[in-house]
C-alpha cells in the first residue's frame, strides 16, 4: 500500500464530496490517503474518470507511489490545459499540448 494523492482544480461538488469519503481532504482541493491499495486507487480513480466524461469541466491530477514507473512516481491525468507525460534523460516531464487555430 502506498501513499496516493490527488488535486483538483474547478471540478463540481459532487468530486470534493466522493473524495472526502475515502480520502483525507489536507488543504483545500488537496486530497490524501497515506495506505491506498492499489484496487481502491484503480476503483477510485474510474469513478473520477466517469463522472468527468459526463461533465468535462476543470482538471484532476493524482499521483502514487509506482517503482516501476521512472522516478518511482505514477501520475495520471484529466481535463484542462491538455498535458502529456514525456520521459526525458531518465526524468518525468509534463508537456502542455498548446490548442491550435484552425481557420
Amino acid at each position: 500500500m502506498a501513499l496516493v494523492l490527488i488535486v483538483t482544480r474547478d471540478v463540481s461538488d459532487r468530486f470534493h464530496g466522493f473524495l472526502a469519503s475515502v480520502m483525507l481532504e489536507v488543504a483545500p482541493n488537496v486530497f490524501v490517503a497515506p495506505r491506498m491499495n492499489r484496487g481502491v486507487r484503480e476503483r477510485t480513480w474510474s469513478v473520477v474518470v466517469d463522472w468527468h466524461g459526463q461533465e468535462p469541466r476543470g482538471s484532476l491530477v493524482m499521483v502514487w507511489r509506482d517503482l516501476n514507473q521512472v522516478g518511482g512516481i505514477g501520475l495520471a491525468h484529466l481535463g484542462t490545459p491538455s498535458r502529456r507525460l514525456v520521459e526525458m534523460d531518465g526524468m518525468r516531464l509534463t508537456r502542455r499540448i498548446k490548442a491550435t487555430n484552425v481557420i
